[in-house]
């Protein structure tokens, strides 16, 4: 799972970047890298392997500057190399991006940009909306971003850096997670909360296609059609010891030993044992419609998909429903046979 990280205020954003990409190790990944804006110019430095190696990397070259972004990479298109590692710049230097996601039409995009004389350096699918956003740029990054995704197709998870809007970060959501933190004259970007809940607990989940521009004295969302758009700033309910390993040598183990509680508090306020029924929120205010359903399509990927395996056999034992597991990243492509009466 890749991660994203980016940064806009008063402080060194190279520490704030480096400490957010530690927090999301965890999920797993090859590769990682910085780009920062530093008197006029982008500066990137990326490094396969740990983030120990990209820290090693800094200490011959450290970057300073008050805007930028980070990565985490676990490759898809092209090999875990430093050539192929984020953030990605632009043909002509002034765009810079972190992506998380799976550009489908790349080839298309890639074949087109190659055509007008745009010269790849990496293998990624990435590298096609750094050039896209820098062909449309005209003096303004939010319209040049909107453009570009509206040529795109697949998901995305995107931070975007200009070298010619340095007080501008911009982040675009669709299909890949994203959020907005909220500190004191100073905004975060990242693809999980743990990366930035030891510098703020107030955040902004960004929803499918929506965009937002951040400058320093605050932001701006929309969505894909310009559209003003309003969200929610919530409260993270968790602190940083929450996601540290805890004394445990790995997170897995960590997890592992966390399971009970995790399951007693999963099942509390839903397990009514005095009256030996199950109360699931939501779902008893249809009741009607639920006694209507004749088949059960559960979609879901990884452990998710798992846990939907021992689900399919809960449901068809406790309520004689027939349930199907599908994977979720292969269901969207398929043309399935759903009739009156199924749920998915």
């Amino acid at each position: 799972m890749c991660g994203i990280v980016g940064y806009i205020g008063k402080n060194d954003a190279l520490q704030i970047l480096i400490g957010g990409l530690k927090k999301l190790e965890y999920r797993g990944y090859d590769s990682s890298g910085v780009a920062l804006i530093e008197d006029g110019k982008i500066e990137t430095v990326r490094a396969s392997g740990k983030i120990a190696a990209l820290e090693d990397k800094l200490k011959s070259k450290p970057l300073h500057g008050h805007v930028g972004i980070a990565h985490t990479r676990w490759a898809t298109h092209g090999a875990p190399t430093e050539q192929n590692a984020h953030p990605h710049q632009s043909f002509d230097g002034n765009i810079s991006i972190v992506h998380n996601g799976i550009i489908e039409n790349y080839a298309i995009l890639k074949k087109k940009l190659q055509s007008e004389g745009i010269e790849f350096k990496s293998e990624t699918d990435t590298e096609v909306v750094a050039h896209l956003i820098a062909r449309y740029y005209n003096g303004n990054l939010k319209e040049a971003v909107l453009k570009a995704i509206s040529k795109i197709e697949g998901t995305f998870g995107l931070a975007v850096i200009c070298k010619s809007e340095p007080d501008t970060l911009i982040g675009a959501r669709r299909g890949s997670p994203l959020i907005l933190g909220i500190g004191q004259d100073e905004f975060y970007l990242a693809s999980d909360v743990s990366a930035i809940i030891m510098h703020t607990q107030k955040v902004v989940y960004l929803d499918d296609n929506d965009i937002v521009e951040i400058k320093e004295d605050g932001y701006n969302l929309l969505n894909t059609h310009s559209q003003s758009v309003q969200h929610e700033v919530q409260d993270v309910e968790f602190d940083a010891d929450a996601i540290a390993k805890g004394g445990f040598a790995h997170f897995m183990l960590k997890e592992i030993f966390e399971q009970p509680e995790v399951l007693r508090n999963t099942m509390r306020g839903r397990l009514l044992y005095a009256e030996g029924n199950a109360k699931l929120a939501g779902l008893d205010t249809n009741i009607k419609e639920l006694r209507n359903i004749n088949r059960i399509i559960i979609t879901a990927c990884g452990t998710s998909y798992y846990a939907g395996m021992v689900g399919e056999y809960m449901i068809e034992d406790l309520a004689g429903v027939p349930v199907e597991v599908e994977y979720a990243s292969e269901f969207r492509y398929r043309n399935p046979i759903i009739k009156p009466g199924t749920l998915v």
